[in-house]
């Protein structure tokens, strides 16, 4: 949850940040899914 948060990222995984730099580097530890939401790379 602690990097979900960092990211921009809410519980659902929707993009909520400010930084366009925060969405440049979102697919280092997550996945683009369906529903434009970001699920985890790993568990």
């Amino acid at each position: 949850q602690t990097i979900s948060g960092e990211h921009g990222l809410d519980g659902d995984g929707q993009y909520n940040g400010t930084s366009d730099l925060q969405l440049e580097r979102m697919n280092v530890y997550f996945n683009h899914a369906s529903g434009d939401k970001y699920v985890p790379r790993a568990v």
